[in-house]
Parts: structure tokens; sequence; C-alpha cells
């Protein structure tokens, strides 16, 4: 892999910084990829020298210098020296920093964005409408047809892959959200995320919102008439696509090698499985935009940010996808 893959350092009060600087020293021995790191010049720089990392950090100029590994700032001021966690100002920060980087994918200036995390509640502080990177990014990019992917594996290297119907909704709220189109989509975007990992199966299931996928309707009737009439939609356009299943057994045989993705009704339908098995290494995978982004799974961990003892694997992980997804879509396009 070359070319460049950048890097927004999310919430610079959080640990993004710290693992996306461990995590790029050690992806460089892997290849000669490029890294545009977009976030605060002088807190970044400070957290490279006490870390003590073996590769230069360089003020970003243009692309065509030489070097590896390069440093942007997109705000016109530097941050305040001192700033508590979570500060709205961090917050707004990263961002900036966020839409930067996508705008620079959306320019075809680099090949792909990795996203630190940033702290949503800071956020909402600073005065800006936000329910979710994924949202935002969706919308600065102009589309609606975006899904999230959630993917990882255990320590025998057996993976889950989870889309998700609905993203950030209230769970009072959750059934009205669950919609046919919604549910074809996340099965249609999960389909072609197995055709770009370069899987030779892509075979789906379907989870059900109700306990038991409903009993036949006696727990709920989101089953019959939603999701069954979504899965045999995306059956009838040639999917391999099998649902709706009681989510609980369904991520049972998906764990086993069964499906090579499952979609979820809702936010922690999916997540609270794929975090059992890959809670350090997995990867938030945006399905749908028309760039690649990819983001640790994992929050800005306050409790241990600059403490230099953060864990850079989910990170690692992203960048990696990062890379192997550009890579895929360089071939696509010649």
């Amino acid at each position: 892999m070359t070319g460049w893959i950048a890097i927004s350092l999310g919430d610079v009060t959080g640990i993004g910084p710290e693992v996306t600087l461990k995590a790029v020293a050690e992806e460089m021995e892997k290849d000669e990829t490029r890294y545009l790191l977009i976030g605060d010049n002088d807190r970044t720089a400070s957290i490279h020298k006490k870390l003590g990392l073996g590769f230069e950090l360089q003020p970003f100029s243009d692309y065509r210098a030489k070097g590896r590994v390069f440093l942007h700032d997109s705000m016109p001021n530097p941050l305040p020296s001192k700033m508590e966690t979570g500060s709205p100002v961090a917050a707004k920060a990263a961002l900036d920093w966020l839409t930067d980087g996508a705008q620079k994918c959306l320019k075809h200036e680099v090949d792909a964005l990795v996203t630190a995390p940033l702290n949503k509640n800071g956020v909402l502080r600073s005065g800006q409408p936000f329910v979710g990177q994924t949202e935002y990014l969706s919308e600065l990019a102009g589309t609606t047809q975006t899904a999230m992917m959630l993917l990882g594996h255990d320590d025998r290297g057996r993976w889950l892959r989870v889309a998700l119907a609905t993203t950030h909704v209230p769970i009072k709220s959750l059934a009205a959200q669950i919609r046919a189109d919604k549910i074809e989509l996340a099965i249609a975007l999960a389909a072609t995320a197995c055709r770009d990992l370069g899987l030779e199966r892509q075979r789906i299931g379907v989870c059900g919102l109700n306990p038991h996928a409903g009993e036949g309707g006696k727990m709920g009737d989101e089953e019959i008439t939603t999701i069954q009439p979504a899965v045999d939609a995306a059956r009838k356009k040639g999917i391999d696509v099998i649902g709706p299943m009681a989510a609980d057994a369904l991520f049972h045989y998906a764990y086993r090698g069964d499906y090579d993705a499952v979609v979820a009704m809702f936010h922690d339908q999916g997540l609270a499985p794929l975090k059992m098995i890959a809670f350090e290494s997995g990867v938030n995978w945006t399905l749908g935009l028309p760039f690649v982004r990819t983001s640790p799974d994992h929050g800005t961990a306050y409790d241990i940010a600059g403490q230099g003892k953060a864990n850079p694997s989910s990170m690692r992980a992203a960048i990696r996808l990062a890379k192997q997804l550009a890579q895929t879509r360089a071939k696509n396009r010649n």
C-alpha cells in the first residue's frame, strides 16, 4: 500500500493522539504509506516526544514533501494550553479536524480517513447539533445511503461483522425507526462490504427486533410487517440473506462461521456481542460513503488520557482496514 491515510485526532483531552501515534509507529514498518495527522500541533508534538517513538513528525506543507508522517492543524488559532477533559473547546476542534479530513477525501487528496474518538456531549455543549460521526460524515458527503458496520475478531481469528439498521436512536423511539428501506440498505451494504473485504461468500443473517424474533407476532409484529419484507426484497436481488432470526441465536451462528455478516436492528443489539469478542481491536467502518472511513471502536477514555498506557490495537486495526479498502478501491478503478 502506498498513498495517503488521513487521521483526525479527535478529542485531544482523550487518548486519540496517543493511540494514533503508537499505531502509526507500528504500521510504518509494514509498507510505505504516508500519514497526515490532523489535530493540535503543540499537544501532538508533545505527546510524540514523550512517547519516544522512532519516527519524525513533520509539519505538513504539501503532498510532495519528503517524509512519512505529517501533522496539520486546520484550526486558525492554537487551543488553550489547559482544558478540562471533555471540554467543548476541544470537542469543537475535533469536529473541525474531522471535517477537514473528510473534505480532503472528497477532493481526492488522500485515500482514506481514520477518525479518532471525540465526545458527543462535548460537541453538543459547544453548540453544534450532533448525533454521531457516522451521521455527520454522511451529511457532509451528501448521502443518506450509509450504514455503520463494526467488525473484529477474537484471539482465535473468529470474526463478527455487524451492520446496523439504525444507529444512535433512543430505545423508546426504536420501533418507529425500524423501516424496511433501512433494513434492505443495511443488508445490501453488508453484502458489498463482504465483497470489498475479499470474502469468498457474502451470507447475511438478519436479527429480529423483538425477543425470539417476535414469536410469530405474539411478541411484537415488526418481524412480520417490516423486517421479513426487507429480507425478501434483498433475496430477490440475489443477496444470500436469511432472517429475521432471534438475535441471541444468530450471533452464536455467525461467531462459529455460518454467516459472514449480521444485520442488527439497533446499536446495542449489535455492539454488545461484537465488543465481547473484540473490545481491544474492533473497528467501526462507515459503509456507503464516497470515501473510505474507519475508526477505532472505543471512546475517549479520559480516565487514562495522558498516562501513556492507552492500547493502540483498535486504532491500528482501523488503519489497517483503511489501507486495505483504499487499495481495493484503487484496483477497482483501474
